[in-house]
């Protein structure tokens, strides 16, 4: 199996795997990068997965599913270019010999799923779509901080080496964001060291890992009592479990 990052828009990524003949694409928001990267490698295209039901995620479905005949899968609770098979958390996929089990995790929009397959060569592997990225998660566009959270801790809770395929490069400045919750945090102060060497050299943070995303990811270290104590430097007021999360995301959404 093969795991290609394609790059869409301004930092997008559109997540190919295949296994040389067949393939699956996750959140095509442009056709264009997809069926140039079928065409290269001599692939037919099997399945397309969709997270959630954002443009920028959902945007080449259409033309894909036209010129390939490839399966649509999709979150019941959001409209999603039709036909497309719609799926709920614990339902399961079997697409190139993989079983991905879905996973609810509402918070970025009200019916976002991730997929998950533990069998996968090289590691389980996570398609978290935005609400899971390294260093963040997603805005909270139409859940709710407690959703966000419970979705956050579902995430969490996978094995340490799964790999996680975030939709978007964002991971600089979500790492920035990162360090001014927890400076003392030298996993996260050599993490963003690496990953500005990638950046560097023009190669993706991602996918990263949830071990990793555990011990650097301030959304999902919001009980820890350093981050807690950031926040209410930040929010005085926040108390509470989805309190804190909450004047969390506040703050990052505020942050240069």
């Amino acid at each position: 199996m093969d795991l290609i990052a394609l790059p869409a828009f301004e930092d997008n990524y559109l997540w190919l795997l295949h296994d040389g003949q067949q393939a699956l694409v996750v959140d095509p928001g442009d056709a264009a990068p997809v069926r140039a990267a079928l065409e290269r490698r001599g692939l037919r295209l099997a399945s397309i997965l969709v997270t959630h039901h954002h443009a920028d995620h959902t945007g080449g479905v259409a033309e894909l599913r036209q010129a390939t005949g490839a399966q649509v899968f999709g979150p019941a609770l959001e409209r999603i270019p039709e036909p497309y098979t719609p799926l709920q958390g614990g339902d399961v996929v079997r697409t190139l010999g993989l079983a991905f089990r879905v996973i609810g995790v509402p918070g970025h929009t009200s019916g976002h799923i991730a997929y998950f397959a533990s069998g996968a060569a090289g590691g389980p592997l996570l398609f978290c779509g935005d609400t899971l990225f390294s260093g963040g998660c997603g805005r909270l566009f139409e859940g709710t901080p407690a959703q966000m959270l419970a979705s956050l801790d579902a995430l969490a809770a996978l094995p340490d080496g799964t790999r996680v395929c975030c939709a978007h490069e964002y991971t600089l400045g979500n790492l920035r964001f990162a360090c001014a919750v927890e400076p003392d945090n030298h996993a996260l102060t050599d993490y963003l060291r690496h990953c500005q060497q990638l950046r560097e050299a023009g190669v993706p943070t991602l996918p990263s890992s949830i071990g990793t995303e555990r011990a650097i990811n301030p959304f999902l270290r919001s009980r820890e009592p350093a981050v807690i104590e950031a926040v209410r430097a930040h929010a005085p007021s926040a108390t509470g479990e989805a309190a804190v999360f909450a004047a969390l995301r506040q703050w990052k959404n505020e942050f240069r």
